[in-house]
Protein backbone atom coordinates (compact mmCIF):
# COMPACT_ATOMS: atom_id res chain seq x y z
CA UNK A 1 0.00 0.00 0.00
CA UNK A 2 1.62 3.67 -0.71
CA UNK A 3 2.35 5.49 2.08
CA UNK A 4 2.20 9.18 3.04
CA UNK A 5 5.48 9.80 0.65
CA UNK A 6 3.46 8.03 -2.52
CA UNK A 7 0.26 9.78 -2.24
CA UNK A 8 2.42 13.16 -1.92
CA UNK A 9 3.79 12.56 -4.98
CA UNK A 10 0.75 11.47 -6.73
CA UNK A 11 -1.13 14.87 -5.30
CA UNK A 12 1.74 16.45 -7.21
CA UNK A 13 0.97 15.14 -9.56
CA UNK A 14 -2.83 15.89 -9.70
CA UNK A 15 -2.23 19.35 -9.00
CA UNK A 16 0.26 19.65 -12.14
CA UNK A 17 -2.38 18.30 -14.40
CA UNK A 18 -5.93 19.11 -13.09
CA UNK A 19 -5.91 22.09 -11.41
CA UNK A 20 -8.91 24.34 -12.68
CA UNK A 21 -10.18 21.52 -15.43
CA UNK A 22 -13.22 20.84 -15.71
CA UNK A 23 -15.18 17.11 -15.95
CA UNK A 24 -16.81 16.27 -18.83
CA UNK A 25 -17.50 13.04 -19.06
CA UNK A 26 -17.33 9.74 -16.89
CA UNK A 27 -17.16 6.06 -17.35
CA UNK A 28 -17.68 3.68 -14.52
CA UNK A 29 -17.17 0.23 -15.53
CA UNK A 30 -17.16 -2.04 -12.04
CA UNK A 31 -19.12 0.34 -9.25
CA UNK A 32 -18.11 -2.79 -6.88
CA UNK A 33 -15.06 -1.23 -5.23
CA UNK A 34 -14.44 -1.25 -1.50
CA UNK A 35 -17.31 0.68 -1.15
CA UNK A 36 -20.03 0.78 -3.88
CA UNK A 37 -19.98 4.03 -6.33
CA UNK A 38 -23.40 4.95 -5.98
CA UNK A 39 -26.09 5.98 -9.18
CA UNK A 40 -25.59 9.46 -8.87
CA UNK A 41 -21.85 10.09 -8.83
CA UNK A 42 -21.26 10.75 -12.03
CA UNK A 43 -24.09 13.17 -12.25
CA UNK A 44 -22.72 14.90 -9.49
CA UNK A 45 -19.42 14.87 -10.84
CA UNK A 46 -19.54 16.17 -14.61
CA UNK A 47 -19.03 20.16 -15.36
CA UNK A 48 -17.48 20.52 -11.77
CA UNK A 49 -14.03 22.42 -12.06
CA UNK A 50 -11.19 20.51 -9.76
CA UNK A 51 -10.40 24.16 -7.69
CA UNK A 52 -8.17 22.31 -5.14
CA UNK A 53 -6.28 18.84 -4.54
CA UNK A 54 -4.70 17.87 -1.12
CA UNK A 55 -3.79 15.09 0.96
CA UNK A 56 -4.76 14.00 3.94
CA UNK A 57 -2.51 10.73 5.61
CA UNK A 58 -3.23 8.03 2.52
CA UNK A 59 -6.18 10.32 1.36
CA UNK A 60 -6.50 12.00 -1.77
CA UNK A 61 -8.77 14.80 -1.55
CA UNK A 62 -10.15 16.73 -4.74
CA UNK A 63 -12.22 20.01 -3.62
CA UNK A 64 -14.84 21.19 -6.04
CA UNK A 65 -17.22 24.57 -5.82
CA UNK A 66 -20.31 22.45 -3.78
CA UNK A 67 -18.35 19.01 -3.47
CA UNK A 68 -15.34 17.26 -2.00
CA UNK A 69 -14.48 13.45 -3.39
CA UNK A 70 -12.32 11.41 -1.14
CA UNK A 71 -10.42 9.23 -3.02
CA UNK A 72 -8.26 6.00 -1.30
CA UNK A 73 -5.99 4.05 -3.35
CA UNK A 74 -6.40 0.94 -1.41
CA UNK A 75 -3.26 -1.88 -1.57
CA UNK A 76 -3.10 -1.74 -5.28
CA UNK A 77 -4.80 1.23 -6.94
CA UNK A 78 -3.36 3.21 -9.72
CA UNK A 79 -4.31 6.56 -11.63
CA UNK A 80 -2.96 6.97 -15.20
CA UNK A 81 -3.18 9.87 -17.72
CA UNK A 82 -3.95 8.99 -21.20
CA UNK A 83 -5.22 11.74 -23.81
CA UNK A 84 -8.61 11.00 -24.70
CA UNK A 85 -7.60 10.56 -28.40
CA UNK A 86 -5.11 8.26 -27.73
CA UNK A 87 -4.97 4.42 -26.20
CA UNK A 88 -1.09 5.06 -25.43
CA UNK A 89 -0.48 5.80 -21.32
CA UNK A 90 0.26 9.78 -21.19
CA UNK A 91 4.16 9.86 -20.83
CA UNK A 92 4.09 12.34 -17.62
CA UNK A 93 1.63 9.29 -15.93
CA UNK A 94 2.96 8.62 -11.99
CA UNK A 95 2.08 4.98 -13.09
CA UNK A 96 3.49 4.70 -15.77
CA UNK A 97 2.57 0.94 -17.28
CA UNK A 98 1.84 -0.18 -20.57
CA UNK A 99 0.55 -3.81 -19.25
CA UNK A 100 -1.76 -2.56 -17.32
CA UNK A 101 -5.14 -5.09 -17.92
CA UNK A 102 -8.39 -3.43 -19.11
CA UNK A 103 -10.20 -5.57 -16.76
CA UNK A 104 -9.12 -3.41 -13.83
CA UNK A 105 -9.72 -0.23 -15.24
CA UNK A 106 -12.97 0.85 -13.51
CA UNK A 107 -13.15 4.29 -13.79
CA UNK A 108 -12.62 6.66 -16.41
CA UNK A 109 -12.79 10.74 -15.99
CA UNK A 110 -12.67 12.45 -18.91
CA UNK A 111 -11.56 16.67 -18.72
CA UNK A 112 -11.73 19.73 -21.09
CA UNK A 113 -8.43 19.72 -21.52
CA UNK A 114 -7.66 17.10 -23.51
CA UNK A 115 -6.88 14.30 -20.87
CA UNK A 116 -8.43 10.76 -19.72
CA UNK A 117 -7.40 10.21 -15.78
CA UNK A 118 -8.34 6.37 -15.71
CA UNK A 119 -8.10 4.62 -12.41
CA UNK A 120 -7.00 1.04 -12.42
CA UNK A 121 -7.42 -1.43 -9.11
CA UNK A 122 -6.54 -5.08 -9.27
CA UNK A 123 -7.61 -6.25 -5.93
CA UNK A 124 -10.74 -3.60 -5.89
CA UNK A 125 -9.87 -2.00 -2.16
CA UNK A 126 -9.58 1.74 -2.94
CA UNK A 127 -12.60 3.76 -2.97
CA UNK A 128 -14.27 7.32 -3.72
CA UNK A 129 -16.62 8.97 -1.73
CA UNK A 130 -18.32 12.03 -2.44
CA UNK A 131 -19.65 14.54 -0.15
CA UNK A 132 -21.45 18.21 0.33
CA UNK A 133 -18.53 20.78 0.50
CA UNK A 134 -18.33 20.13 4.65
CA UNK A 135 -15.33 20.60 6.88
CA UNK A 136 -12.97 17.97 6.05
CA UNK A 137 -12.79 17.05 9.95
CA UNK A 138 -16.15 16.33 10.22
CA UNK A 139 -15.42 13.12 7.48
CA UNK A 140 -15.52 9.79 8.83
CA UNK A 141 -12.08 8.71 7.60
CA UNK A 142 -10.72 11.75 8.05
CA UNK A 143 -11.76 12.92 11.54
CA UNK A 144 -10.14 9.92 13.51
CA UNK A 145 -6.66 10.35 11.87
CA UNK A 146 -3.82 11.73 14.12
CA UNK A 147 -1.70 14.67 13.21
CA UNK A 148 0.62 14.55 9.80
CA UNK A 149 3.93 14.09 10.83
CA UNK A 150 5.14 17.41 9.43
CA UNK A 151 2.66 19.64 11.79
CA UNK A 152 3.82 21.31 14.59
CA UNK A 153 1.29 19.31 16.98
CA UNK A 154 3.30 15.92 16.12
CA UNK A 155 5.72 16.72 18.91
CA UNK A 156 7.32 15.54 22.45
CA UNK A 157 4.63 16.70 24.53
CA UNK A 158 1.58 14.75 22.35
CA UNK A 159 4.00 11.74 21.90
CA UNK A 160 4.04 11.27 25.80
CA UNK A 161 0.69 11.87 26.80
CA UNK A 162 -0.48 9.97 24.09
CA UNK A 163 1.77 7.00 25.13
CA UNK A 164 1.29 6.95 28.87
CA UNK A 165 1.06 4.02 30.32
CA UNK A 166 0.17 2.10 26.68
CA UNK A 167 2.13 -1.56 26.50
CA UNK A 168 1.43 -1.39 22.74
CA UNK A 169 5.01 -1.81 20.47
CA UNK A 170 6.54 1.13 19.12
CA UNK A 171 6.62 -0.34 15.50
CA UNK A 172 2.64 -0.77 16.05
CA UNK A 173 1.69 2.75 17.50
CA UNK A 174 3.85 4.12 14.39
CA UNK A 175 1.37 2.29 12.18
CA UNK A 176 -1.43 3.42 13.57
CA UNK A 177 -3.62 5.99 12.17
CA UNK A 178 -5.26 7.53 15.00
CA UNK A 179 -1.40 8.67 16.56
CA UNK A 180 0.19 9.77 13.74
CA UNK A 181 -1.45 9.84 9.95
CA UNK A 182 0.42 8.72 6.97
CA UNK A 183 3.09 6.33 7.85
CA UNK A 184 3.07 2.54 7.06
CA UNK A 185 5.23 -0.46 7.16
CA UNK A 186 8.43 0.69 5.12
CA UNK A 187 8.36 4.22 6.57
CA UNK A 188 7.93 2.76 10.48
CA UNK A 189 11.20 0.60 9.64
CA UNK A 190 13.35 2.71 8.66
CA UNK A 191 12.86 5.38 11.57
CA UNK A 192 13.00 3.12 14.20
CA UNK A 193 16.42 2.16 12.40
CA UNK A 194 17.56 5.72 12.15
CA UNK A 195 16.32 6.32 16.39
CA UNK A 196 18.09 3.13 17.38
CA UNK A 197 14.73 1.77 18.70
CA UNK A 198 13.99 -2.09 18.78
CA UNK A 199 10.33 -2.50 16.86
CA UNK A 200 9.43 -4.61 19.77
CA UNK A 201 9.61 -2.12 22.45
CA UNK A 202 6.94 -0.90 24.29
CA UNK A 203 5.87 2.91 23.62
CA UNK A 204 5.91 4.11 27.47
CA UNK A 205 9.66 2.84 27.38
CA UNK A 206 10.87 5.49 25.42
CA UNK A 207 12.23 8.50 27.24
CA UNK A 208 12.26 11.96 25.93
CA UNK A 209 15.96 11.70 24.25
CA UNK A 210 14.49 8.87 22.42
CA UNK A 211 11.07 10.28 21.54
CA UNK A 212 12.58 13.41 20.06
CA UNK A 213 15.03 11.79 17.88
CA UNK A 214 12.44 9.29 16.46
CA UNK A 215 10.04 12.48 15.44
CA UNK A 216 12.99 13.61 13.95
CA UNK A 217 13.96 10.91 11.86
CA UNK A 218 10.60 10.76 11.14
CA UNK A 219 10.14 13.81 9.45
CA UNK A 220 13.73 13.30 7.83
CA UNK A 221 12.73 10.16 6.20
CA UNK A 222 9.62 11.30 5.06
CA UNK A 223 11.11 14.33 3.38
CA UNK A 224 13.71 12.33 1.63
CA UNK A 225 11.11 10.08 0.43
CA UNK A 226 9.36 12.39 -1.03
CA UNK A 227 12.78 14.32 -2.88
CA UNK A 228 13.59 10.76 -4.26
CA UNK A 229 10.09 10.67 -5.74
CA UNK A 230 9.13 7.48 -3.24
CA UNK A 231 9.53 3.95 -3.17
CA UNK A 232 9.24 1.77 -6.04
CA UNK A 233 8.84 -1.45 -4.51
CA UNK A 234 6.20 -2.79 -7.49
CA UNK A 235 5.36 -0.15 -9.99
CA UNK A 236 5.17 2.95 -8.67
CA UNK A 237 6.29 5.71 -10.33
CA UNK A 238 6.70 9.66 -9.50
CA UNK A 239 5.74 12.48 -11.70
CA UNK A 240 8.06 12.22 -14.06
CA UNK A 241 6.82 8.52 -15.26
CA UNK A 242 10.39 7.26 -13.56
CA UNK A 243 10.94 5.03 -10.42
CA UNK A 244 10.94 6.62 -7.17
CA UNK A 245 14.70 5.54 -5.76
CA UNK A 246 13.95 5.69 -2.33
CA UNK A 247 14.40 1.75 -2.11
CA UNK A 248 18.13 2.25 -2.67
CA UNK A 249 18.52 4.29 0.24
CA UNK A 250 16.52 1.11 2.61
CA UNK A 251 18.44 0.59 5.65
CA UNK A 252 16.91 -2.16 6.92
CA UNK A 253 12.89 -2.69 4.88
CA UNK A 254 13.74 -6.26 2.91
CA UNK A 255 17.18 -6.01 3.83
CA UNK A 256 16.41 -9.97 6.10
CA UNK A 257 19.89 -11.57 7.14
CA UNK A 258 22.48 -8.84 5.36
CA UNK A 259 25.06 -6.87 7.68
CA UNK A 260 23.98 -3.52 9.31
CA UNK A 261 24.36 -0.69 7.47
CA UNK A 262 25.89 1.13 9.98
CA UNK A 263 29.71 1.21 9.19
CA UNK A 264 30.23 1.06 13.31
CA UNK A 265 27.95 -1.60 13.57
CA UNK A 266 29.25 -5.15 13.37
CA UNK A 267 25.09 -6.34 13.88
CA UNK A 268 22.77 -8.44 11.42
CA UNK A 269 19.13 -7.40 10.16
CA UNK A 270 16.14 -9.73 10.96
CA UNK A 271 12.98 -9.99 9.79
CA UNK A 272 10.07 -10.79 12.37
CA UNK A 273 6.40 -10.59 12.72
CA UNK A 274 4.52 -7.90 14.23
CA UNK A 275 1.08 -8.19 14.08
CA UNK A 276 0.98 -9.95 10.86
CA UNK A 277 3.20 -7.66 8.82
CA UNK A 278 7.08 -7.71 7.94
CA UNK A 279 9.58 -5.77 10.56
CA UNK A 280 12.95 -5.66 10.07
CA UNK A 281 15.64 -4.44 12.51
CA UNK A 282 18.90 -4.57 13.63
CA UNK A 283 19.83 -7.21 16.45
CA UNK A 284 22.73 -4.90 17.59
CA UNK A 285 22.65 -1.52 17.47
CA UNK A 286 18.57 -0.99 17.91
CA UNK A 287 17.49 -1.38 21.69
Amino acid sequence: MPELPEIEIIKKSLVKMLINTKIIKIKINNRNLRYKIPPQFSKNLIGQKILKISRRSKYLIFHFKKKILLAHMGMSGKLVFTKLNEKKIYKTSFYYNLNLLKKHNHIYFKFNNGLKLIYNDVRRFGFFKLYNNEKLNKINFLKKLGPEPFSKSFNLIYFTNFTKNRETKIKNLLMDQSFVSGIGNIYSNEALFMSKIAPLRKSRSLNSVEIKRLILNIKKILKFSILKGGSSIKDFKNTAGKKGVFQEFFNVYGRNNKKCSRISCNGKIYKIKISGRSSYYCDSCQT
